[in-house]
């Protein structure tokens, strides 16, 4: 069963060369990132389409096992004021089911403008809009992963 643990807590907890996965949790896709095993990079890794949750959870699941990832990290949905709304509601109930699943830890990280960032940046690289569409939600979720990355580097450091 899945703990869900602050990132302090997981910087301190992480055995070394595992991989980390981002997640960004939408309603009608989930976009998902890998982490290196030095835990430096976040590449975009695959957008899932949201059927029902069994189904979701199982390609995830696999890529769990495929790449031999050690944590989660999910992006929390807050409202631009820190309050949680009901699509924070939805990734934590998302997050307790998927913890059922999988022994391993995870942890959340602040998802706010990540999507908007990822399309400013597509829009500025002149990337269409069914292009852009293809893309946004991997790479959203390689924006949330990084920005964890970041953290764990900065906490290492001590």
């Amino acid at each position: 069963m899945a703990e869900i643990i602050e990132i302090a807590e997981l910087a301190a907890r992480l055995p070394p060369r595992v991989r980390l996965i981002g997640v960004d949790l939408g309603t009608k896709t989930i976009g998902l990132a890998l982490s290196d095993v030095e835990r430096r990079i976040a590449s975009p890794l695959e957008t899932i389409r949201r059927v029902k949750f069994t189904k979701d959870a199982e390609r995830l699941v696999a890529l769990v096992r495929k790449f031999e990832v050690g944590a989660l990290v999910l992006g929390l949905p807050l409202n631009m004021d820190g309050s949680s709304g009901p699509r924070v509601q939805a990734t934590r109930a998302f997050a307790g089911n998927l913890g059922a699943l999988v022994d391993l830890p995870i942890t959340y990280w602040d998802e706010r403008l990540s999507t908007a960032a990822v399309t400013r940046s597509l829009i500025e690289q002149d990337v269409s809009r069914g292009k852009r569409a293809e893309v946004v939600d991997k790479l959203a979720a390689a924006y949330i992963l990084q920005g964890a990355l970041d953290r764990l580097a900065r906490l290492a450091q001590g």
